[in-house]
């Protein structure tokens, strides 16, 4: 069944990356302009908006669809190749494990959110500029994994 819909599923999948990803570069950026905005003051609270808007609106809706769609495409898979023998291949544990990375990481700043909110960051701007490239190097596994190993 869902293989007939696989590649709906594989549209909007690649649809609610997109946004996923969007958010995973840009709030670490807005963290470092954070950490030089005065407590209190308007770019701080300006700041917080934007970052709360981008983490519930946008990141967290966006991470949930991809998952969904993710395993309703991994489920396909199973039924086209017969079961669950694609997961002996290594190119599917290796994504895998790239995803689960890059969804530790939004949760890291899931976490410095809260940080941010409180008026308690204790990261400095450096840290979250280094932080700003994790999300397309793990970008770059994943989609290397999926378009040159699983295919």
């Amino acid at each position: 069944m869902l293989l007939a819909a696989y590649d709906w599923l594989r549209a909007f999948h690649i649809l609610a990356v997109i946004a996923w990803m969007a958010g995973l570069l840009y709030l670490p950026r807005l963290y470092v302009y954070h950490c030089d905005a005065t407590s209190g003051g308007e770019l701080d609270e300006t700041l917080k908006l934007q970052e709360q808007r981008l983490l519930k609106i946008i990141m967290n809706p966006a991470m949930i669809v991809t998952w969904l769609f993710g395993l309703a495409l991994v489920w396909a898979n199973m039924e086209r190749a017969g079961g669950w023998s694609i997961f002996l291949d290594w190119a599917w544990i290796a994504k895998f494990l790239l995803i689960i990375a890059m969804t530790g990481l939004h949760h890291v700043f899931a976490a410095r959110f809260k940080h941010f909110q409180a008026g308690t960051n204790d990261w400095p701007g450096k840290r979250y500029r280094m932080l700003n490239e994790l999300p397309f190097v793990g970008a770059i596994g994943i989609v290397l994994v999926a378009v040159v190993a699983l295919n």
